[in-house]
């Protein structure tokens, strides 16, 4: 027992950037956004891969749901292999932005590594028509998707499992934030 104390006590202790004050600004400015988009009637558009796919696809409903800002996430299967089939896997999801994605629109991209192709492309893709980009990231400070964005998220961790629970936790609380509580009905 007392050997997976020690064990989940370091375990714990890898979340603990996630709550540094630091991490405030980023929290506030993204629920700011966030409102302007719902205010705009634009939308979220979330972009992730495995984990980070998921994450997606709970963020857009929350922040549809409870949030009340329309949002929408690629993670259809017929949609991810026509589009990867035609335009190469690095390419589908710049190529899916292009299809989908209007004047005003906000990216949300997540990627532990914050070197995804296919993420970075479609980063790059935003950039260059004018959508502001928000980016969930880990591992390496100096990643090319963080470089890319407007607000940046960045656990500082390589564990993977640590950094998504924790890009979980930071899309959740932005939706609280829209709401202003943590305890509500969802139905």
């Amino acid at each position: 027992m007392n050997d997976w104390n020690n064990w989940l006590d370091e375990y714990y202790a890898k979340f603990k950037p996630a709550f540094d004050p630091a991490v405030y600004a980023n929290l506030v400015a993204f629920r700011d956004l966030a409102v302007d988009v719902r205010e705009r009637k634009a939308k979220l558009i979330f972009a992730g891969n495995g984990a980070s796919a998921s994450i997606s696809s709970h963020g857009r409903v929350d922040f549809t749901k409870q949030g009340k800002v329309r949002s929408l996430d690629f993670n259809e299967p017929n949609l991810i292999t026509a589009f990867s089939n035609d335009y190469g896997y690095e390419n589908w999801v710049a190529r899916a932005l292009e299809a989908f994605a209007d004047e005003g629109d906000v990216c949300v991209f997540i990627s532990v590594s914050g070197t995804s192709p296919n993420i970075v492309k479609a980063a790059e893709y935003a950039k260059s028509n004018g959508l502001q980009v928000v980016t969930f990231t880990g591992k390496s400070l100096d990643n090319p998707l963080k470089a890319l964005g407007d607000i940046n998220f960045w656990m500082d961790s390589s564990a993977y499992n640590v950094v998504e629970a924790v890009h979980m936790m930071w899309l959740t609380t932005v939706v609280d934030m829209l709401i202003g509580k943590a305890e509500y009905s969802v139905s």
